[in-house]
């Protein structure tokens, strides 16, 4: 029981796969899907502090070193030109808009991502951890309703 627990927690705070991953694995081995729910999301919401910790203090260091310059560069690169685009909603929106892009259940826009973007932002960081939790919890059930029903609407046709 603690194994399928402890993959699924771990699924859930990997950066692309984060709740799409967790909850579906905890709820296919077996676990109560709102106990799956509730873990990997308080598992999830645990990641952003992290990820803001990362940022502020590892990373510089890490910026360091040559190779983990190269190695990154391009990616920040890449991640400084696109929040500028979210930039603008953010400025209109507010956190909500933070919040609504955390909460789309698809690959790149979970807590890491929101966490990079409130970074890259300079946003507060008490409105950003907020925006990006209710985001994580609205992603959490969007993924647990629907692959609970896709596991209904399977049983039916089997």
């Amino acid at each position: 029981m603690w194994w399928k627990i402890l993959l699924s927690c771990l699924l859930s705070i990997l950066p692309l796969v984060e709740l799409r991953g967790g909850i579906p694995l905890a709820i296919l081995t077996g676990l109560n899907p709102w106990m799956a729910f509730l873990i990997c999301v308080f598992v999830n919401i645990l990641i952003i502090p992290l990820a803001f910790f990362f940022l502020d203090k590892i990373h510089v260091l890490f910026l360091k070193k040559k190779f983990y310059k190269k190695t990154v560069n391009g990616f920040f690169e890449r991640a400084k030109k696109r929040s500028q685009k979210v930039q603008k909603r953010i400025d209109d929106y507010g956190m909500v808009a933070l919040m609504l892009f955390v909460a789309v259940p698809l690959p790149g826009t979970g807590a890491w991502t929101g966490a990079l973007l409130a970074w890259l932002l300079k946003l507060n960081r008490k409105k950003a951890f907020l925006a990006i939790t209710l985001g994580v919890i609205i992603a959490g059930l969007i993924v647990t309703l629907a692959f609970t029903g896709l596991i209904a609407l399977f049983k039916i046709f089997i």
